[in-house]
């Protein structure tokens, strides 16, 4: 799933990785260097103005017009001129810049196949949406998500998340091609139509090495069967993969169709930002309205809860004793749901309250190993306890079961390399454009600081609080599960060294 490179003369560039080689060997620019350098080749020929330019290396930020003056005098001393004399990037007066040397795209840079796991892989893709009502894309999504949700609850089987097999959404690829780079054996496809009270569900499950269709079947039922559907499909696809049933503990299932859309919809916007945070509480309470014993719908509003005082600035309290209450409520309606397990496990760390939460995080891994954020999500309150192997370990788990995460994840394996001292790993990490303008900044500007880098470290500091006005070293750690000194020591030098607020 990555990007494509850029060639030319004796340069490769490629945006997705970072790198810039001259004749294979790596070129020490800056972040923003690249940006820039790959907002240009991009076009090669198109005068590309100067907001353009401005909006693609700092965006969402407002900078003064000489930053970019000095990137594209850095970038042409950088790269030199070409073989042929001139130059490879040509001011237009008073408009722009362009690109003016000739350009090679390559093919897009072949991901290394993941090797197979041990046990039957699968990863279920998201399912079509064949009805005419584009509402109705949000039904097929949900479907999709709760049998990966089913799937990855069975003993034996090896189950990808749904971030990484929703990359693949609304894209035409090979299904081999897609199962060598999630490093998985089996693929679930299918489709979906919801009108009039009914649904109509096409299912098939292919062996992505042999190419063979292992079970296929239709679904033609009233909506009100949509559970029973579901459990109907778990069933006889673990029935295929594993030769046996072995059916997980019963979970609980809405009892009003309207909730477990506003769920749905919800779920995809918990973590995106403080506006989208809002719009799944809203969702969620009218979920809860409709369907007072909803778990799944209670654990969500409790991380949307946790979040609001943990990372969008809002109140502490009745946040954070709201946050808990809801995730035992969740936990006691279902107490064979993994999601409520962990989600409650992460709130008591926060609590400080760390028996019960290894012992929730325990139970949720028993019910589901192939949890992937749980596992992520772990790594954080595992590195924070002084553990940093173990956490790195745990968050190389989560990758494998979602090689294409959320940007999150990217915010945590950074965090755990700084807690190693690897500092540059850690760099590299938060830099990536999955998480780099996210909270994750401070974690970078510390890493920078460690290295030395004062200038650039004060630079992510400034950026950082543009975002964080009211951030304070104090506070983040008040806040943060440490139960380890000697980190919390080694966090605070590295916010101090960068200029992050006491």
């Amino acid at each position: 799933m990555q990007g494509s490179r850029f060639a030319f003369g004796p340069f490769v560039l490629d945006p997705g990785a970072g790198t810039l080689l001259r004749n294979d060997d790596p070129v020490a620019v800056g972040y923003r260097g690249l940006k820039l350098l790959a907002a240009l080749v991009g076009r090669p020929g198109e005068i590309l103005e100067k907001a353009e330019l401005m909006d693609a290396v700092w965006p969402d930020t407002a900078v003064e017009e000489g930053n970019l003056t000095v990137q594209i005098a850095q970038l042409r001393k950088l790269l030199g001129p070409p073989a042929d004399g001139g130059e490879w990037i040509s001011t237009v007066p008073r408009v722009g810049y362009r690109f003016t040397g000739a350009i090679k795209q390559l093919d897009r840079a072949k991901r290394k196949p993941l090797p197979l796991p041990d046990k039957p892989s699968i990863a279920v893709l998201p399912f079509v949406n064949l009805g005419n009502d584009p509402e109705q894309e949000a039904f097929a999504d949900g479907l999709t998500e709760d049998l990966i949700t089913d799937l990855s609850r069975a003993p034996g089987l090896f189950v990808i998340a749904r971030n990484s097999t929703f990359a693949y959404k609304g894209k035409a690829m090979d299904v081999r091609a897609i199962a060598e780079e999630l490093g998985v054996r089996y693929l679930l496809e299918g489709s979906a139509r919801r009108a009039a009270g009914r649904v109509r569900i096409n299912a098939q499950l292919v062996d992505a090495v042999s190419g063979e269709h292992l079970w296929a079947e239709r679904f033609d039922r009233g909506l009100d069967d949509i559970f029973a559907v579901q459990d109907e499909a778990t069933a006889k696809i673990v029935e295929a993969l594993l030769g046996r049933l072995r059916a997980p503990p019963a979970r609980n299932r809405p009892t009003n169709l309207e909730a477990y859309d506003l769920c749905v919809r919800a779920r995809k916007l918990i973590d995106d930002s403080p506006q989208s945070a809002r719009e799944a509480h809203l969702m969620l309470t009218r979920a809860l309205a409709l369907d007072p014993d909803y778990a799944e719908a209670y654990r969500w509003l409790a991380m949307n809860h946790w979040m609001g005082w943990v990372h969008w600035g809002e109140p502490v309290e009745p946040n954070r004793r709201i946050a808990l209450e809801l995730a035992r409520k969740a936990v006691a309606i279902d107490p064979n749901d993994a999601g409520c397990h962990w989600v409650l496990g992460n709130l008591l760390a926060y609590e400080r309250d760390f028996e019960e939460a290894d012992a929730e995080f325990a139970r949720a891994f028993e019910l589901d190993p192939n949890e992937a954020d749980a596992w992520a999500t772990l790594s954080d309150i595992t590195t924070l306890a002084g553990r940093v192997a173990e956490g790195l370990e745990q968050i190389r788990k989560a990758f494998r079961l979602n090689p294409f995460p959320a940007s999150w994840y990217y915010l945590t394996l950074g965090q755990a390399q700084y807690a190693a001292r690897d500092y540059e790993a850690a760099v590299e990490t938060l830099r990536r454009d999955e998480t780099y303008r996210t909270s994750s900044r401070r974690f970078l500007a510390a890493s920078l600081a460690q290295l030395g880098r004062l200038d650039e470290a004060r630079a992510e500091v400034e950026l950082f609080l543009v975002g964080n006005p009211h951030f304070t070293t104090r506070h983040w750690v008040w806040t943060e599960p440490f139960r380890d000194t000697a980190m919390l020591e080694h966090f605070v030098d590295g916010f101090r060294k960068a200029g992050l607020p006491d």
